[in-house]
C-alpha cells in the first residue's frame, strides 16, 4: 500500500508533540486604550499639575500603553525550581491605525528579562534568588499611578528569607540619569550618563495588630563614577530612603495603608515618584502618603488616597505636594457601575516669588466590567473629565501636554471611552 510523504510528515510531527511535554507558558498583560476628544475640537488634553508627582487618572490618559508578560518554569525538582519570565511594554498616542514603533510618539520598551531560583540555596529555605531585569515589590497608589516606592531596573537579588518574625529581602539594582543640574555643564555626550547603584534591604510581613502587617526598608543609592566622571568634577553623590507602611486588612471592610518616607540626596525621588538614585540631587524629602478602599455600602465602595511631599533642594528649586483623590464607584449590577473621580493637587515651590500651582480635576464614568468589584477587568468607559486651574500660573500646554487647550484659559473639557484590562 502506498502512503503519500505528507502521511509520513504528519505521523512523525504527531509522535513528536505525543512524546514532548506540552510546554505551559504563563502569559500575564496589561493595556489601555481609547480615544477622545477635548471641547472646541482637537485631540484629548490629560490634565496634570506642573511638578505634581502624578496625576488622577480615571479619564485623563490620552495614550494607548500595553505590556505583555511571558514566562514559564523550565525546571522543578522538588522544592527547587527555576523561573524565566519577560515583559514588554509599548506605548502610543493613539492617533493613527499604523503608528510606527521608533517614532518621537511610539516606543517599545523591555520591562523585564530575569531569572527566578526558588530553594537554590538550601540553608535558606523558602527563598528564591533572582537575576535580571525586573520589576521589583513595587508599591503604588492606584487611582493616579503614583509609584511612591520602585527601584524596578537590572538588578539581582535574594527575596523572601525566613528571619522569624516576618521576611527579608536585599536586592542592587540600577538606574543610570542623563539629566544636567543647574549648575553642571556637560559637553561630551560620553560623559552625560552617570551610573547610580541603589541597595535595597527589606523587612516585611511584620504582624503587629489583628490584620495588621509592618513593613521597613532602607534604601542606599550612590553615583558610580567612571574614570572621566572623576576627572570632569562630577561629585561621587549618593543617598539614603526610608520607608515604613503599615498595611491594615478589613479596615471598615477593606484595606488601608498608611507609609512614611525620608530621603535625602541621591535617593530623592526623581520622575514619576519612582526613588531612582540621581547623582545631581541634593537635598532633602519628606512624604506621608495614606490610601486605601472600603466599602460603604452592598452596591457602593470608595478608593481614596491623601498624599503629602516636601523636597528641599540645596539650590531652593524644590517644593511642597499636596494631594486629596477620591473614586466612589456605585454598582447598578453585576455587569454595569458608575465611577466619579474627584482630583485636587497643589504645588508650592519653595523659590520665592512663586506661586502655588493648584488644579482640580472631576471625571464621571458610566463603566461595564465582570463583576461588581473595585478591580474587576476588563473594564469598558465612557467618561467626561473637566479641570481648572489659575491660568496666570499655567500655559494651557503645561496643563494639557497638547495644543488643544487655548493659552490663558483655566479649564478644560474632555471626553471620550476607554478600555482598560489586566490578567
Amino acid at each position: 500500500m502506498f502512503i503519500p510523504r505528507r502521511t509520513h510528515l504528519a505521523a512523525a510531527v504527531a509522535a513528536m508533540l505525543v512524546a514532548t511535554p506540552t510546554l505551559a507558558v504563563d502569559f500575564k498583560g496589561y493595556f489601555r486604550s481609547g480615544i477622545g476628544s477635548t471641547a472646541g475640537g482637537g485631540d484629548q488634553a490629560c490634565f496634570k499639575a506642573e511638578g505634581a508627582g502624578a496625576k488622577y487618572r480615571l479619564g485623563n490618559e490620552c495614550e494607548t500603553y500595553a505590556e505583555l508578560q511571558f514566562g514559564q518554569e523550565v525546571f522543578k525538582e522538588g522544592d527547587t525550581s527555576f523561573y524565566v519570565d519577560s515583559m514588554i511594554a509599548y506605548v502610543t498616542k493613539q492617533k493613527n491605525d499604523y503608528e510606527e514603533v521608533g517614532d518621537e510618539d511610539n516606543e517599545i520598551a523591555v520591562r523585564q528579562f530575569n531569572v527566578q531560583g526558588k530553594n537554590v540555596i538550601k540553608s535558606l529555605p523558602g527563598s528564591t534568588l533572582w537575576i535580571g531585569k525586573r520589576f521589583y515589590q513595587r508599591h503604588d497608589v492606584h487611582i493616579n499611578d503614583f509609584y511612591y516606592w520602585d527601584v524596578s531596573g537590572p538588578g539581582a537579588g535574594l527575596e523572601d528569607i525566613d528571619v522569624g518574625t516576618g521576611l527579608l529581602h536585599v536586592a542592587w539594582t540600577r538606574s543610570s540619569n542623563d539629566e544636567e543640574g543647574d549648575d553642571v555643564e556637560i559637553d561630551d555626550d560620553a560623559l552625560a550618563t552617570v551610573t547610580n547603584d541603589i541597595i535595597d534591604v527589606r523587612w516585611t510581613d511584620i504582624p503587629v495588630n489583628p490584620g495588621g502587617l509592618l513593613e521597613f526598608g532602607v534604601d542606599y543609592g550612590q553615583a558610580n563614577l567612571n574614570d572621566a566622571q572623576d576627572a570632569a568634577g562630577f561629585s561621587d553623590q549618593d543617598g539614603f530612603m526610608f520607608t515604613t507602611e503599615h498595611h491594615q486588612t478589613e479596615f471598615f471592610g477593606g484595606l488601608n495603608k498608611l507609609t512614611f518616607q525620608y530621603a535625602t540626596d541621591s535617593m530623592i525621588a526623581s520622575r514619576q515618584g519612582r526613588p531612582n538614585s540621581n547623582a545631581f540631587h541634593d537635598g532633602d524629602m519628606i512624604r506621608v502618603i495614606d490610601h486605601g478602599l472600603v466599602p460603604l455600602s452592598d452596591n457602593l465602595d470608595l478608593f481614596y488616597v491623601g498624599i503629602y511631599e516636601d523636597t528641599s533642594f540645596d539650590d531652593d528649586t524644590g517644593a511642597r505636594w499636596l494631594s486629596a483623590g477620591v473614586r466612589p464607584t456605585y454598582y447598578w449590577s453585576e455587569l454595569m457601575s458608575t465611577a466619579v473621580e474627584l482630583g485636587f493637587d497643589r504645588v508650592s515651590p519653595e523659590a520665592s516669588g512663586e506661586d502655588d500651582r493648584d488644579l482640580q480635576k472631576i471625571t464621571i464614568a458610566q463603566q461595564w466590567q465582570p463583576g461588581a468589584q473595585f478591580f474587576a477587568r476588563p473594564q469598558l468607559r465612557l467618561f467626561v473629565t473637566y479641570a481648572n486651574w489659575d491660568e496666570d500660573v499655567y500655559d494651557a500646554e503645561e496643563i494639557g501636554g497638547t495644543n488643544e487647550l487655548d493659552d490663558n484659559e483655566g479649564d478644560g473639557l474632555t471626553f471620550g471611552a476607554q478600555a482598560e484590562v489586566w490578567w
